[in-house]
């Protein structure tokens, strides 16, 4: 048996293929789920649900049967779709006397510091008031060609599980977990029950969208297991159709793919790896040793700066082979680092202006993204 008695906060992923009939959606599916996680704060459990299936609901509200690749017709299928969505939440979460609440973030939200500590705040007031936070995309003003989107809904659940101090994210699906090969054409493949470490090889597994209107397959549930896993947050990887299966998982139940957390790294830091970088700092090798060991970069350790980015912005750090090794929030913009890229610390009140900070991050503010 699993233990997952101490796990407080859940969050619950629910793919198109599930969610979906083929006359729209399947209100008998989100009724089960909603009775499933009124189970689940019976048990004490704090739950916040990411559901796809807005974009496939208005697509087919308007007769559209291929799938919506343009990215106006996508956001225009959002619009229609999202409030049929919620509208069937709703109802089925009163039947249990629960309210939902609608959360409709873009990547940008995350990414900002101040947007995602307001995000934090109004997310935890819900939950202590006993509120079903449903996350979705904001897909009608998302575009993938600006950078300000998750892709899709298994990124954007792994994105909150590690952000929101989740200890166990459930991605549903249409299939029993992750398998060696594809289940629907190979009789011969086996489900792996536990994963320790994502690999190539098990990367290798996973092929392909799932259905007509959904963006993801195994692959990106595996992208999102490994975004969760870093932040130490265990995920379950299993079928939607299964009875009960929410809370079986819960009690413990070895259902669908255990993939197992990493040692969970401080909430500042999981903002940091999970941001996107607005620029890179190059460093020299001197300061890449000093920074392994744990030291602070220098302004002479600047080797060069790319990209436009205000002081608090993640960027991404470079070695000198062109290798990003970390992630660090500086105390400067990129304008300010240019000016001071290879002068000593002492030189920075001259070059501009005084009462600034005498290094460009500390340790606590880089997380490495390999090791040395």
């Amino acid at each position: 048996m699993r233990d997952f008695s101490s796990a407080r906060r859940i969050v619950i992923k629910a793919g198109t293929n599930i969610l979906s009939s083929p006359s729209g959606i399947d209100k008998d599916r989100i009724e089960e789920i909603a009775s499933e996680i009124a189970r689940l704060r019976e048990m004490g459990k704090q739950v916040l649900l990411v559901s796809s299936g807005a974009v496939g609901l208005g697509a087919k509200a308007l007769g559209h049967t291929s799938p919506v690749v343009y990215i106006a017709m996508r956001q225009a299928c959002a619009a229609i779709g999202q409030p049929v969505l919620m509208n069937a939440y709703s109802e089925a979460f009163r039947n249990h006397n629960l309210l939902c609440a609608q959360v409709l973030i873009t990547r940008t939200v995350l990414n900002n510091r101040i947007s995602y500590n307001n995000l934090r705040q109004s997310v935890s007031m819900l939950l202590a008031m006993g509120v079903i936070p449903i996350f979705n995309e904001n897909d009608v003003v998302s575009a993938s060609e600006v950078g300000s989107n998750f892709g899709d809904n298994d990124r954007l659940s792994a994105y909150i599980a590690s952000k929101i101090d989740a200890d166990l994210l459930v991605l549903l699906t249409d299939i029993d977990g992750i398998y060696t090969g594809n289940p629907k054409k190979d009789k011969d493949v086996r489900l792996l029950r536990e994963i320790d470490e994502i690999t190539p090889e098990v990367f290798s597994y996973a092929k392909g969208a799932g259905s007509t209107f959904s963006t993801g397959g195994m692959r990106t549930k595996l992208l999102a297991a490994q975004i969760a896993q870093k932040g130490g947050c265990a995920t379950i990887i299993a079928s939607g159709y299964e009875k009960n299966v929410l809370v079986r998982i819960a009690e413990g139940e070895e259902i669908g793919t255990y993939i197992h957390p990493e040692k969970r790294i401080t909430q500042r830091e999981r903002w940091i790896l999970n941001t996107t970088c607005s620029g890179v700092i190059r460093v020299d090798d001197g300061a890449k040793k000093a920074l392994y060991a744990h030291k602070s970069l220098l302004p002479s350790g600047v080797a060069e700066v790319k990209g436009v980015f205000l002081k608090g912005d993640v960027v991404a750090v470079m070695d000198s082979a062109g290798s990003i090794f970390a992630k660090a929030v500086p105390y400067f913009d990129s304008t300010e680092l240019e000016k001071l890229q290879g002068h000593k610390s002492s030189e920075i009140g001259n070059i501009i202006g005084e009462g600034r900070k005498d290094v460009i991050f500390r340790p606590e503010d880089l997380v490495f993204t390999e090791s040395e």
